[in-house]
């Protein structure tokens, strides 16, 4: 957590610890599922993980711990994938990572009529004001929520864009996943 903000929100400290932990990765990495568990929770009901996590030593905190969950399956569309997902009562909120082509507000009219999905990704790729960003939304079960985003050509700790509402659809998409 080098880059992270000690006066931020556990969930925001959450949020840019998974960037920091994705921009290490390199670009052009699958889409990356995280479970935020409570730390002082998971140090006291999983004393051998939270050793293995490496927060045996530090200090007590109200933070939150992301526990990456196994590779999100290939060539399956992510809404599909989320809807399937139920988590355990230990699971305090959730976290996803992906990297996704945009496009500016202006972009917006110039768009064909009639693409389909694959059309218009094609269509998206090819345009030359296209950006490659980093989108790492997280949501807890009590209905907070946060989010990175970090473009590819500023890709720099100090260029990570954070708030609330930057990607509202994934963010509801997560929130999903805890709904009964």
């Amino acid at each position: 957590m080098s880059n992270t903000p000690m006066a931020a929100s556990p969930l925001t400290r959450a949020v840019l610890e998974i960037d920091e932990y994705a921009s290490g990765l390199g670009w052009d990495q699958p889409a990356r599922l995280f479970a935020l568990v409570d730390t002082a929770r998971l140090r006291s009901q999983e004393p051998a993980l939270a050793a293995q996590l490496g927060l045996a030593d530090e200090p007590d905190s109200t933070g939150l711990t992301p526990v990456e969950q196994d590779e999100i399956p290939a060539g399956r569309p992510l809404d599909e994938f989320l809807a399937t997902i139920a988590w355990p009562d230990a699971v305090a909120g959730c976290a996803l990572t992906v990297e996704r082509l945009m496009l500016p507000p202006s972009a917006e009219a110039q768009v064909p009529q009639g693409l389909d999905e694959a059309g218009l990704a094609k269509w998206v790729a090819g345009h030359p004001d296209r950006q490659e960003v980093r989108m790492t939304v997280a949501v807890l079960r009590d209905g907070a929520r946060d989010s990175a985003l970090r473009l590819r050509e500023k890709d720099a700790p100090t260029d990570v864009l954070t708030g609330s509402d930057l990607v509202p659809g994934l963010a509801q998409a997560l929130a999903a996943t805890f709904e009964e």
